[in-house]
């Protein structure tokens, strides 16, 4: 059951006065640990016994907010040249990713990769509504995988059709400035939380965790969450995580 339409009437009366679990997860599509945690934050939630309890909500960050859109350049050729890496180096670290990614059911492909800039992309998961979480796994796997580009309208439409989205309302609402107030908003909040790199979870406001981190640390923030409240506090772990304007790949 998707923890979206929790059915009410299931919760018995004593859990029913406990308010719902409420995860917000800053990420961006372009950031592959945000894949990774997504998939392992998933495998945490599908074994979590208060799970209908559990409201997801996803929230907008961009890495790189001024690569060019349409500039189709290979994410090799633009890592290397933001970090001023030899080419080698580079695939070195993609190797390292894309490993960690395969041992969690993953493929990244970084040799089709092409940078984007995201606005829109996350402009599109706000527009998703009840199809936020196939919408968002659509993009990585279009971003990541499928070496599709994520900045271009069309292929965000064909994206949005694959999800089940109607693309002519997408259309309309791509070329208007729809969400992007929301997606403007959810930058603004992150750096009023002083979140710096993604992906990040908080949990009811009062727990938060940063980076792809193994699945038992996101049982434990979900255990956590669903017992207490206070002040953001942030488990021990290594998870990897992207910082504004790159990646710790």
């Amino acid at each position: 059951m998707s923890p979206e339409n929790s059915d009410q009437q299931s919760v018995p009366a004593a859990e029913s006065a406990i308010p719902p679990v409420v995860i917000e997860v800053w990420s961006d599509i372009a950031c592959p640990w945000c894949y990774i945690g997504k998939r392992r934050f998933a495998a945490a939630l599908e074994t979590f016994d208060h799970r209908d309890r559990v409201r997801v909500v996803w929230r907008s960050y961009q890495l790189s907010p001024d690569t060019p859109v349409g500039a189709r350049a290979s994410e090799l050729e633009a890592l290397a040249k933001h970090k001023g890496l030899p080419p080698e180096r580079v695939r070195e670290m993609f190797a390292h990713v894309s490993a960690t990614a395969a041992e969690d059911g993953l493929v990244m492909d970084f040799d089709t990769v092409i940078a984007a800039n995201t606005f829109d992309a996350h402009r599109l998961v706000h527009l998703a509504g009840d199809r936020t979480d196939e919408v968002l796994e659509a993009l990585f796997r279009a971003h990541f995988t499928d070496g599709r580009v994520v900045d271009d309208r069309d292929e965000l439409l064909a994206i949005a059709a694959e999800a089940g989205l109607d693309a002519a309302e997408i259309r309309a609402a791509l070329e208007s400035d729809a969400a992007a107030d929301r997606v403007r908003a959810d930058i603004e909040e992150a750096r009023a939380l002083g979140i710096s790199g993604v992906p990040f979870f908080v949990a009811n406001r009062a727990i938060g965790v940063s980076g792809a981190q193994p699945v038992e640390v996101f049982t434990q923030l979900l255990e956590q969450a669903f017992e207490q409240s206070g002040a953001i506090v942030t488990p021990d772990g290594d998870g990897g995580a992207c910082a504004d304007d790159t990646c710790a790949v």
